[in-house]
């Protein structure tokens, strides 16, 4: 068996897609992006492409070593995720191969089902409480939310109170027994962070997402000395060397996402050197259907994992398309009572609707994330 073609898609709302195909008829799906550089992560992944042309899928071991090193320049965002998408796509092929699920190709289930959260906007308590009721209505059991928008450097007592009631609102929706996680985006500088996590702490969230830059992660370990909230962070880190200062600052839970830090390979490593940290693995995926799949294979089969992201209905897809109308089927992404059930189909579990996908190519999209600026011009975290 031999990869005979390698595709990719760009599809609403800010998503890029990878088919990898072989010689004797199977196909995997990955998914390669960068949202707000899709286009730039599609040239990496036609680049990748001219050494894997003829070569045999089921070396994934093998493929990530050479497409992550091969290279004298290494790492960073692109190229980790170029690596990401066509490693998904390997390792779907690779289950289709053996007639098995992902999650057993990584050593076998250790849980029935993946508990996810919902997200939630509004920058008026009120609607926070409404969206965050018709979650619990639905049955979830956890949301997350953005602590703030854009912040001063030394935030005012007003930006902080408006954390804090914000937050306050979302825990009396959900009352004592259902979670909530805040996001300061990486918006807060030090300073600000130093505020807000002791200011929050009383209203003990899950965890407290990127409260700083990932430049900023030698850092990290003031912030978790200052506050009893678990601190979380790992969207923006790409592999086992950028998590490793995380977690000997002490950060609680690690959240390296399966569409950035190389694949199902590179976050089944990260997962493991979390917990031998003692910190627990909660995927970062406000993305598509491929890339929640693949977090979901690699979570139904990791000791640690704490809980999963996934975006069905969020923000970035009014208007648009959402990750259920990539798939032919949408059970085995179905969530019930908080959760999302373990599938055992063979490769990633999903179904690609890949007339759709053809479809949504042909439109393609040019999604870029917003630049915001202080009161005087200068350049604010988004």
């Amino acid at each position: 068996m031999k990869i005979d073609r390698i595709e990719t898609f760009l599809v609403a709302p800010r998503w890029l897609f990878c088919r990898v195909s072989t010689d004797d008829g199977l196909v995997g799906w990955g998914e390669p992006v960068v949202e707000g550089r899709a286009e730039v992560v599609r040239a990496a992944v036609e680049v990748l492409s001219e050494y894997l042309i003829g070569e045999d899928p089921l070396r994934i071991e093998h493929h990530w070593q050479v497409l992550s090193k091969g290279g004298f320049y290494r790492g960073g965002p692109i190229l980790s995720s170029a690596v990401a998408g066509i490693d998904q796509a390997l390792w779907d092929i690779a289950g289709k191969a053996y007639g098995a699920p992902v999650h057993a190709l990584l050593g076998g289930a250790v849980r029935d089902r993946a508990r996810v959260y919902a997200w939630v906007g509004g920058d008026e308590p009120g609607e926070i409480t409404d969206a965050v009721a018709a979650h619990v209505e639905a049955g979830m059991t956890a949301v997350k939310m953005n602590a703030s928008g854009r912040l001063s450097p030394v935030p005012t007592v007003a930006e902080i109170n408006g954390i804090v009631e914000r937050v306050a609102a979302a825990r009396a929706a959900l009352g004592d027994h259902r979670d909530v996680a805040i996001d300061l985006h990486g918006r807060a500088s030090l300073p600000a962070a130093r505020l807000i996590l002791p200011a929050v702490a009383p209203l003990r969230p899950m965890l407290v997402e990127e409260p700083l830059v990932p430049e900023q992660t030698h850092l990290l370990g003031d912030l978790v000395r200052c506050t009893p909230v678990p601190v979380a962070t790992g969207e923006r880190l790409y592999d086992r060397a950028g998590f490793l200062p995380a977690l000997q600052a002490g950060v609680s839970v690690v959240q390296p996402d399966l569409s950035h830090a190389g694949g199902i390979s590179e976050v089944r490593r990260i997962a493991s050197l979390a917990e031998t940290y003692g910190a627990l693995f909660a995927p970062h995926c406000p993305l598509g259907p491929i890339a929640l799949a693949a977090s979901l294979q690699v979570a139904f089969a990791t000791p640690n994992f704490l809980i999963q992201e996934q975006s069905i209905g969020i923000h970035y897809h009014h208007g648009t398309a959402d990750l259920l109308d990539y798939v032919t089927d949408r059970a085995p992404l179905e969530i019930v009572d908080g959760h999302i059930a373990r599938t055992d189909a063979p490769g990633l579990g999903i179904t690609v609707d890949e007339a759709a996908v053809r479809h949504a190519d042909q439109a393609g999209h040019t999604w870029r994330n917003p630049v915001w600026r202080q009161d005087d011009g200068s350049f604010s975290e988004w």
